[in-house]
């Protein structure tokens, strides 16, 4: 199929699009662009001959058939427009990319493919960037929910371990929203007592309490016109959660000590460490309250889960712990770091950096740099590594992995249990043989 083939209104519509924007066959190739892609493009792309994989990823296979999702395979299949977050190569280097493709009728049916292209701006894989950093499949996915929910006016509810940068996904949500322009305002709730909830949430009256000498605006009302984020929402008492309820379903509230009723306009986002359908099945946060906060649940993964950004991330947190020095891991350190399991994820991972940059005197961070956790300490590396120095029997190799992990992970063992892909019960009898010298949580009768 050549440009000939393609009617003249179809390739006038490319260049009514202000986003780059290529028009495929089913084959992937691309048979036309319009202005702006070729002004962006034009220097490493041949219309006609080269397909999109090649340009956008430099694969030798198509996404689909390389462990990626591909819009174009997916549209083709189903015949409708379809939506997908890659990690795109452009004249300025990797960047988030939203990928949209569209079936365009011909003669006989679907003939071609639409595809526009739109540069995300809420995240980088170029770890000078501020703000959120990444670029392995996990995070991609994250940022495609964030793109697809933020124009949204639906509540967000972000789960996940602590540490792993809730509120810098939650600030995310709030740039990419209509609600862009208006305040950004972060509640602790793990910090409110049931005191000053009201009182630090819908503000109060003058003279409606001792000590209340001038009228206060609340955080509501405050973040009116914005977005309101509530962390560690898990962490509000059952009691208070009756009056956040109230609020989130009629829109209103009062200040302490007023009479008339205040107008909220705010978009709500949530986030909590929490496990909150437990936490419902336990009585101790209402079902209510949860099946309205949970509009649309983000789960964000652990640094564990996500070790391709580990070297990405190292290198941004670096540039902005290291004073004004060009700090950098070496490949010693960074295999450390690779096999430290991080229960404190992103932002233990910047402590550790920070105490580095503290002790080293020159640019690079070197193994006895790291916390002894982190396999730093000479000592502790031999305890247990990738591989022991001598041949032992797999039982106690077993053994002596179970010791290490059960030592340095200060989580649940519920949690514990699932990363080394074992039931509860199985590590529980597996750490009964340790013997004395591992301390071990005693189980329920469900062990």
């Amino acid at each position: 199929m050549n440009n000939q083939a393609i009617p003249p209104e179809v390739l006038s519509l490319l260049d009514t699009l202000s986003d780059p924007a290529v028009l495929l066959a089913a084959d992937y190739r691309i048979l036309a662009a319009n202005r702006v892609y070729m002004r962006e493009y034009g220097a490493v792309v041949s219309v006609g001959r080269d397909r999109c994989y090649e340009v956008s990823h430099r694969y030798r296979l198509p996404c689909d058939q390389a462990g990626e999702s591909c819009p174009l395979f997916a549209c083709r299949e189903s015949g409708l427009p379809q939506r997908d977050l890659h990690l795109h190569h452009t004249p300025r280097g990797e960047e988030h990319v939203e990928v949209e493709v569209h079936p365009v009728e011909g003669t006989g049916g679907v003939r071609w493919y639409l595809e526009v292209m739109r540069h995300s701006r809420l995240a980088s894989a170029d770890p000078a960037a501020g703000g959120l950093v990444g670029r392995s499949p996990r995070f991609n996915r994250i940022l495609e929910l964030v793109q697809r929910v933020a124009p949204a006016e639906a509540t967000v509810l972000l789960l996940g371990e602590s540490g792993t940068g809730k509120e810098l996904v939650a600030q995310a949500v709030h740039d990419a929203s209509e609600r862009a322009k208006g305040p950004f305002v972060p509640v602790d709730c793990s910090g409110l007592t049931e005191t000053l909830f009201e009182s630090e949430l819908f503000g109060h009256e003058k003279g409606a309490f001792t000590g209340a000498q001038v009228q206060k605006i609340g955080l509501v009302e405050a973040a009116r016109g914005g977005t309101l984020f509530l962390d560690e929402i898990g962490d509000i008492p059952l009691p208070l959660q009756v009056k956040l309820l109230r609020l989130l379903e009629t829109g209103t509230f009062r200040r302490v000590g007023g009479i008339e009723p205040q107008k909220a306009d705010f978009r709500l986002v949530c986030a909590t460490h929490r496990g909150l359908r437990e936490m419902v099945e336990e009585g101790s946060f209402r079902k209510d309250l949860y099946y309205r906060i949970n509009a649309f649940p983000i789960e964000l993964p652990s640094l564990r889960e996500r070790l391709e950004d580990l070297p990405l991330l190292c290198e941004a947190l670096l540039g902005r712990v290291g004073g004004g020095r060009r700090l950098r891991l070496s490949k010693e350190a960074l295999d450390c770091l690779r096999h430290y399991a991080f229960p404190g994820n992103i932002r233990e991972l910047r402590n550790v950096l920070e105490r580095a940059a503290l002790l080293t005197d020159g640019e690079e961070i070197l193994p006895e740099h790291l916390p002894e956790q982190c396999g730093g300490d000479a000592g502790a590396r031999s305890e247990f590594g990738l591989l022991p120095v001598e041949i032992v029997p797999l039982e106690e190799m077993e053994s002596r992995y179970l010791a290490w992990a059960v030592t340095r992970f200060p989580g649940e063992r519920r949690e514990l249990a699932r990363l080394l892909g074992v039931s509860e019960r199985t590590l529980y009898r597996k750490l009964q043989g340790l013997g004395p010298g591992v301390k071990h949580e005693e189980e329920t009768s469900e062990a």
